[in-house]
């Protein structure tokens, strides 16, 4: 019984942390290319910052499970990379990409 009303207490917690793709305009996809700065292999989902122009980036790729699964490891993108992200952008105008595909070292990865 303490070990259900620890689970549900903390629930709503994780659930916060998990923002869903609602805030992404799947609608509108862009294109960006820029370099790897860094890379967060985690769950919920792994991510990588770029920097494009003068500008970083968030890119969202999906839960670890699945991106590997796709082929796409944290050594294929080392800090300094170029890649190319096609994604959909977040609604709120925050400089993050939910990425529908990656193309680096001449690879492309298909997210879904």
């Amino acid at each position: 019984m303490l070990l259900a009303l620890a689970i549900s207490l903390g629930a709503p917690g994780i659930a916060s942390a998990h923002h869903g793709w609602g805030s992404y305009a799947a609608n509108r996809s862009i294109t960006l290319d820029g370099a790897v700065q860094s890379t967060r292999w985690r769950n919920p989902h792994a991510e990588m910052a770029i920097t494009v122009g003068d500008k970083v980036w968030t890119v969202v790729l999906g839960p670890v499970a699945r991106v590997a699964a796709r082929g796409l490891s944290a050594k294929d993108l080392p800090a300094g990379a170029k890649v190319r992200i096609v994604g959909y952008p977040r609604t709120d105008g925050t400089l993050e990409v939910r990425a529908e595909r990656i193309i680096v070292g001449g690879k492309t990865v298909e997210m879904r």
